[in-house]
């Protein structure tokens, strides 16, 4: 059966194992009596993949910009060519002009140089995490760091910035308390053994009312150096999130370096950006546990085409405004039928921890609450969410070339008559 040119052209998109066990799984339905022997190749064909890897592309209509659970940041169509370009052989350590080796990532890290100016130098690692880790390590092992107790956050999944922290070597003086720090609790702290002051942006959550804290100009007038985890990744300040710190501002107002993400509101691969004084930058890179956290040329090639290339989604989606929303939404209620379907106005959220609290005004589709489960397990499967007992499919977070897919989807759903 494997040599039937249906099979022979699956083996060679998904390889021969994958899909010798689909045929062995249909030929134990077939001595089961639950398969016909004749429609054995069809029901593998059928039973396939589209690819090799078992993640599958989904419609993000959650109105969550940076999903975590769906990835994070889409990759701009720039980035996702630089991917096929890197997937092969690159010259990603080689300078062609000598024939030597050559500095790694250097097209990516001087994109990233160019879109900060105010950083001496910069770095890329793995993810945000890391970078944050990495400069904990080089700079402060054995030390002590300095932090208000307000903002030793829990990061996700039950990672908790005290524990990275401390799991590299620095001690922590906690100042402060969870509501209220200021510059003098950081003065009495400050000493000889302080390795840095670190100024954590608690992205995911907001405390609001008896509240104090000290910004990055007040830190910097310590004398010791300031560390901004911003976290987001925004490299410039952005009119719709005018809370939301970025790192040029953290620079100029004098942070000594700023650590990052890269696949939240820049837009870009998971990474971890170190942004900052070049002697302390140098330190890092080279620093030992810096090879552990060295990114691949995928990342690198998909960083530098997020930079240098056309707005990626992220920023893309930030930009698009309720009244074009909502033509889209009536347009795809019209598609649909007024029975079935409407078109609302909703709130959308930037998510990924950047941005607590801020509402994207924006418009959906609201569709019987049953379509639900049917859509997210269809194909594509696309991810809206319930309120107040109608499934909302948000249009902020739906490039609008997958309007007429949205459409086909629903109405594939509503195929066996749910609602």
């Amino acid at each position: 059966m494997l040599a039937d040119p249906r099979l022979t052209d699956a083996t060679a998109r998904l390889g021969r194992a994958l899909v010798k066990d689909a045929v062995t799984a249909a030929l134990q339905r077939v001595r089961e009596g639950v398969l016909d022997a004749a429609e054995v190749v069809d029901d593998v064909v059928a039973g396939l993949p589209a690819g090799a890897t078992s993640l599958r592309r989904v419609v993000n209509a959650t109105g969550v910009v940076v999903h975590t659970n769906l990835g994070r940041a889409p990759l701009s169509e720039a980035a996702v060519d630089a991917l096929v370009t890197a997937a092969g052989h690159t010259d990603v350590e080689l300078d062609l002009l000598t024939g030597r080796r050559g500095p790694r990532g250097r097209g990516a890290l001087a994109a990233l140089a160019a879109a900060v100016p105010a950083a001496g130098a910069v770095h890329v690692v793995n993810n945000g995490a890391a970078a944050l880790a990495l400069v904990a390590c080089a700079l402060g092992a054995g030390r002590e760091v300095v932090v208000a107790r307000g903002e030793l956050v829990e990061i996700g999944d039950g990672f908790r910035i005290p524990d990275l922290l401390e799991s590299v070597g620095v001690r922590l003086r906690e100042v402060g308390t969870t509501n209220r720090v200021h510059l003098a609790d950081y003065e009495a702290a400050v000493g000889r053994d302080t390795a840095f002051v670190l100024k954590v942006h608690p992205s995911n959550f907001r405390v609001e009312g008896f509240t104090s804290s000290v910004p990055v100009d007040g830190l910097a007038a310590l004398g010791a150096p300031v560390v901004a985890d911003i976290g987001s990744g925004l490299l410039v300040a952005h009119p719709r999130l005018p809370a939301e710190p970025d790192a040029t501002s953290a620079l100029h107002a004098g942070a000594a370096l700023v650590t990052a993400s890269g696949d939240k509101l820049l837009g870009g691969p998971q990474c971890g950006l170190v942004l900052g004084d070049a002697a302390l930058v140098a330190r890092v890179r080279r620093f030992p546990l810096a090879r552990a956290m060295r990114v691949d040329k995928l990342t690198l090639a998909a960083l530098e085409a997020t930079l240098t290339g056309p707005t990626p989604p992220v920023l893309g989606a930030l930009g698009l405004h309720r009244e074009d929303l909502l033509r889209r939404a009536r347009r795809i209620a019209d598609a649909l039928g007024s029975g079935l379907a409407e078109a609302v106005p909703s709130e959308a959220a930037v998510g990924g921890g950047g941005a607590p609290g801020v509402v994207l005004p924006s418009a959906a589709v609201s569709l019987p609450s049953l379509f639900a489960d049917a859509l997210r397990t269809g194909e594509p499967p696309v991810v809206g969410y319930v309120s107040d007992g109608r499934l909302l499919l948000d249009l902020m977070t739906v490039p609008v070339h997958l309007d007429d897919s949205l459409v086909d989807a629903v109405r594939r759903a509503a195929a066996p008559g749910p609602g």
